[in-house]
């Protein structure tokens, strides 16, 4: 099983831009799909951005639709989220995970994923 670390979270204003980056250990990288979540305080684990199972294309949360950006190096066994134009209501928890193939519609929920990381603040003040 893969053992996934986030970074790039923080503090930002509204309107601003952040980079989030996910680092993959293990050799196992090529087996799994890469994606995106977030949690607000009170509230329940949501999708964000993934890339279907070939790679070939990319999933986004309607909230996030044209101002996020997921992108992948593996070479580097990285994945990342380009957030911009961010908004107060993109405050959560941010979290990387990674799922085994599971059907072609299989990729919004959290139950999809086998491996997470542990998880990057990301602020939007106001």
């Amino acid at each position: 099983q893969m053992h996934l670390v986030e970074s790039g979270g923080g503090l930002v204003q509204a309107g601003g831009s952040l980079r989030l980056s996910c680092a993959a250990s293990g050799r196992t990288f090529g087996r799994y799909a890469m994606g995106w979540f977030r949690q607000a305080p009170g509230k329940g684990r949501e999708f964000v951005a993934t890339f279907s199972w070939s790679g070939g294309s990319t999933y986004y949360a309607d909230s996030v639709q044209g101002r996020f950006t997921i992108s992948r190096d593996d070479a580097k066994n990285m994945v990342f989220l380009q957030m911009n134009s961010l908004k107060p209501e993109d405050t959560a928890v941010y979290y990387c995970a990674g799922r085994m193939y599971c059907g072609a519609s299989c990729y919004a929920s959290p139950g999809d994923y086998v491996s997470w990381g542990q998880g990057t603040q990301v602020t939007v003040s106001a």
